[in-house]
């Protein structure tokens, strides 16, 4: 909805359900796609990306990328919390490698 009118085509969405894992992964590199066209719009729009209705953060990149870290971030709580409650343990790369900033940058 941010991009739309600019050209920012938003990814078709998988079905929660029944989306299969490489199905998953194809979306997700669909959605990474899309989310650096709209830091790119915001870079060519002098740091600051076109407002959305829903919109509830101010529209420069600095708030606009902290937004949505902070999103993404409460729903890898909801998943982890999600698997410890089904019994699953999850591998400490999972736990605490998120959290390794220089290994994940050299990535």
């Amino acid at each position: 909805m941010i991009g739309a009118r600019h050209g920012v085509v938003a990814p078709a969405l998988v079905d929660g359900r029944t989306v299969r894992p490489a199905e998953l992964k194809r979306a997700l590199a669909r959605s990474n796609k899309g989310f650096i066209e709209l830091i790119r719009l915001g870079i060519a729009r002098g740091g600051t990306i076109p407002p959305a209705t829903w919109q509830n953060f101010p529209t420069d990149l600095v708030h606009f990328l902290a937004y949505f870290v902070a999103h993404e971030a409460h729903h890898r709580g909801q998943l982890c919390m999600l698997a410890r409650q089904l019994g699953h343990r999850l591998p400490r790369d999972i736990t605490a490698g998120l959290w390794q900033w220089k290994t994940r940058s050299r990535e």
